[in-house]
């Protein structure tokens, strides 16, 4: 299997988590019980791929800034859905942090599969 096949079987699964917790934040925005809602991503380490391409691929140098950069702003877009999830006054704010995350996130994982797509087709572990 490819790098590529293997990022995009993980983005499919991330686009499943981040469709339900589009769904809880309908839920929470309806008055349903928050407790529901949960930090239910798992941010992945770039530690060793994002290396791996600069060295295979110089030219994706500029796509690899955006994504490591795309990285932190999720990280923070992650924090600030846990600070909404406590604040159990503000479902409002809830549902903005959720809608925020899912939207930042699933144009990551688009811009992610196009730009370093045809470098991971050709690398395997």
């Amino acid at each position: 299997m490819s790098l590529l096949s293997e990022l995009t079987f993980v983005h499919n699964m991330l686009r499943r988590d981040l469709a339900e917790i589009r769904r809880m934040a309908e839920s929470a925005a309806a008055g349903g019980d928050l407790a529901e809602v949960r930090k239910g991503l798992v941010q992945l380490s770039s530690a060793t791929l994002f290396p791996r391409i600069r060295r295979i691929a110089p030219d994706l140098n500029a796509a690899v800034d955006r994504l490591e950069a795309d990285h932190a702003a999720v990280s923070g877009l992650l924090d600030e859905v846990g600070a909404a999830a406590r604040d159990a006054e503000s479902r409002e704010r809830l549902v903005k942090a959720l809608d925020a995350l899912a939207d930042r996130f699933l144009e990551h994982l688009a811009y992610e599969e196009e730009a370093l797509g045809a470098v991971l087709s050709t690398m395997r572990h």
